[in-house]
């Protein structure tokens, strides 16, 4: 049974929990997953490398819960908490490209430790391994879905569409992290996601139609 005094220290810890998310997700976007320490993590909540373990047990434990923070943030305002399906997912990652113009910090962070992920022996590289075959495979299904409700034979593109979708989203956050004031990652992840949708939608002609022999 929960005392009173156990009662009332749960929530400052969960806001302690939170707040050492929040500088750990300052400390590895500005210094990556390997320079980024739990004693800087400690000394940006005013706390003792001891008490950070206390929390999360160890730095890799930290890494993956700060991604886990990071993907808990886009569905916060859902009602199920977790991303919907069918054509509405390709609404949902428009949405998700503006409230990251609102973020950076946290898309800093991501952006990061994604491109370390695939180096030997990363923590995160099963995350990231995990995370990119579930979206695909989302994507994917939303895709089956939009061409059955307009009528369209399920093309062959689907898979690459996935895939690609994601790396426009993707490669846009880093542009927009380097150059702010050019890329409106929004505007830019919404041209990408309209242009690549119609294009499984209407099956353009092959590239290779436009491309002169040499």
């Amino acid at each position: 049974m929960a005392t009173e005094n156990s009662t009332r220290t749960r929530p400052a810890t969960r806001q302690k929990r939170t707040d050492i998310l929040e500088a750990a997700v300052e400390i590895f976007g500005n210094k990556g997953s390997t320079n980024g320490t739990l004693a800087d993590v400690a000394e940006q909540v005013g706390m003792t490398h001891a008490g950070v373990l206390h929390h999360f047990g160890s730095k890799q434990k930290l890494l993956l819960e700060v991604l886990a923070y990071r993907d808990q943030a886009d569905v916060a305002e859902l009602d199920e908490k977790h991303i919907p399906g069918g054509p509405e997912l390709f609404l949902h990652l428009v949405r998700t490209a503006f409230a990251n113009e609102l973020r950076p910090g946290i898309v800093q962070a991501y952006t990061v430790l994604s491109n370390e992920s695939v180096t030997d022996d990363h923590p995160a590289r099963g995350f990231f391994e995990e995370r990119y075959t579930t979206l695909r495979r989302e994507v994917s299904e939303a895709f089956r879905e939009l061409c059955a409700q307009e009528g369209v034979t399920e093309p062959d593109t689907i898979a690459a569409a996935s895939a690609s979708i994601l790396a426009v989203m993707d490669g846009l956050q880093l542009q927009w992290l380097l150059h702010p004031e050019i890329v409106g990652l929004g505007e830019a992840s919404e041209f990408a996601i309209r242009a690549i949708v119609g294009a499984v939608l209407r099956q353009p002609p092959e590239l290779e139609t436009y491309v002169r022999e040499v």
